[in-house]
């Protein structure tokens, strides 16, 4: 009531992958899905899909991660695209370009890369208008 947010539900977590776990090729995620382990590969989800990547402390990806909600506590040593968000915890460690519709750091995290806002969309009467 006072001063207190309302915090969005946290996604269900449906698949563990857990810290001794290590996965050489592409992973195709659904649902909630939270990493310990290592993957040598993308990280992606369905065109249509929707899921969440959490990236625990002892979680490395070395790939693209592109999946709608990305929370990061590990490593990322690729480029991350999440359409909706990314959440950097104080440990998160990225190598790589950060594509986001919202972002929220928190200090102590490091990006090696560029933060990429999404694009803005182009205005109608300019997209109509085509050469003079």
């Amino acid at each position: 009531m006072f001063g207190r947010k309302k915090q969005p539900p946290t996604a269900k977590i449906e698949t563990l992958i857990g810290p001794g776990a290590r996965i050489e090729g592409n992973l195709i995620v659904s649902g909630g899905v939270h990493l310990e382990g290592y993957v040598k590969g993308n990280v992606t989800t369905a065109p249509d899909g929707s899921a969440v990547l959490s990236i625990g402390p002892q979680g490395v990806v070395e790939g693209i991660v592109e999946v709608p909600r990305v929370i990061v506590h590990g490593e990322v040593r690729g480029d991350i695209r999440a359409r909706d968000k990314v959440e950097l915890g104080a440990g998160a460690r990225v190598s790589g370009n950060v594509s986001y519709g919202v972002i929220e750091m928190a200090a102590g995290a490091v990006i090696q890369g560029r933060l990429v806002a999404p694009a803005t969309p182009a205005t109608p009467a300019a997209a109509d208008a085509g050469p003079a």
